[in-house]
């Protein structure tokens, strides 16, 4: 069980790495970048996979706070809502612009 919490905790720090990174390298630029979008809900799942194994196998002396745990699901459920409605501004901004991601328009079929 150890080595399952061991890997949760690796990937835990990985989602927030994914988060603070592309930020930090460029603070300024003010555009999303994937890694910042999939890192949010990474922090999201390995931190309830990791209270949830928490609270299911500790001794009842070692307890966690929940509503620290609490106010820490609302400040990562806040960065991966702020990041995928950024990510979709971002998308509609390159759409509108033709930029490299946008599809080829359908042609209607007769």
């Amino acid at each position: 069980m150890h080595v399952v919490i061991g890997i949760l905790v690796v990937l835990h720090l990985v989602g927030a790495a994914a988060i603070i990174g592309p930020w930090l390298a460029a603070p300024r630029s003010g555009r999303i970048r994937m890694a910042m979008v999939l890192g949010a809900p990474a922090q999201v799942v390995t931190g309830l996979v990791l209270v949830g194994l928490h609270e299911m196998s500790s001794d009842p002396a070692d307890e966690l706070i929940r509503a620290k745990i609490g106010v820490k699901l609302v400040i990562a459920l806040a960065c991966a809502a702020s990041a995928e409605i950024a990510n979709g501004r971002q998308r509609r901004a390159l759409a509108v612009e033709g930029g490299p991601s946008v599809r080829p328009p359908r042609t209607a079929r007769a």
